[in-house]
């Protein structure tokens, strides 16, 4: 059973220098209370794995949406995402100022390095990226040829924390993502050392039904509540 803690016990959570896998695709499906307490935490360091940086404004007028928080205050070291074109922020720490390292890679690879990582798998074989930069990705650990067709082997991606979000969570830790919210959370619940939920509202056992359990409660190790957002 997942421990249930305020969202300021949960930041305590994540140190220094930690790697850590964020759900969410451009904020749809983050954990919006908690990366806003940690954003306000002083936490630095961090090893950010994340579909994308999110963007400056989100849709309702906010600054800095989601991820993009923790990229502005420059508490990300390494950032591996696949995709960061909507935030200018993560270019300019990359290329200007030098203090963000960027991993860029492929959104399917990412997602089965992720997946592998949680299945406890050496890795992911896959056509993408052969004959590409992809190539010389650090994560990349050399080509292999299956039956006549060449392969990258993807290195299995693991995290000390995985931060993700539900719409609903019982109290059991089961997870229930309304729409399109599931994306990245559903494999980086399997991916981690400590798993975070944070729930837009918990609910009593039984109200979720079974068949929209996305993610089980066996993988949740702490449930904040954040509220509609």
């Amino acid at each position: 059973m997942p421990k249930f803690v305020s969202i300021e016990e949960a930041v305590k959570l994540i140190p220094n220098g930690a790697t850590v896998m964020f759900g969410g695709f451009m904020g749809c499906g983050s954990a919006h209370k908690f990366i806003d307490a940690l954003s306000k935490s002083g936490v630095k360091d961090l090893t950010m794995i994340c579909n994308d940086a999110s963007m400056p404004g989100g849709p309702m007028g906010e600054e800095y949406y989601a991820v993009a928080k923790l990229v502005h205050n420059k508490q990300v070291k390494r950032l591996i995402a696949s995709h960061v074109g909507l935030n200018p922020e993560v270019a300019t720490q990359n290329m200007v100022d030098g203090t963000l390292d960027v991993v860029l890679l492929p959104q399917g690879s990412l997602a089965e390095m992720i997946r592998a990582g949680g299945a406890g798998l050496g890795g992911v074989l896959t056509p993408t990226g052969v004959g590409t930069i992809v190539e010389d990705n650090p994560y990349c650990l050399g080509k292999q040829t299956v039956n006549g067709k060449d392969y990258l082997l993807m290195a299995p991606l693991h995290a000390d924390v995985s931060v993700i979000a539900g719409y609903q969570i019982d109290k059991a830790g089961n997870v229930w993502y309304k729409g399109d919210t599931s994306n990245f959370n559903i494999v980086m619940a399997t991916a981690a050392d400590v798993v975070i939920a944070e729930a837009e509202e918990v609910v009593e056992l039984g109200v979720i039904a079974p068949e929209n359990v996305r993610t089980s409660g066996v993988f949740v190790d702490y449930v904040v509540e954040g509220g509609k957002y």
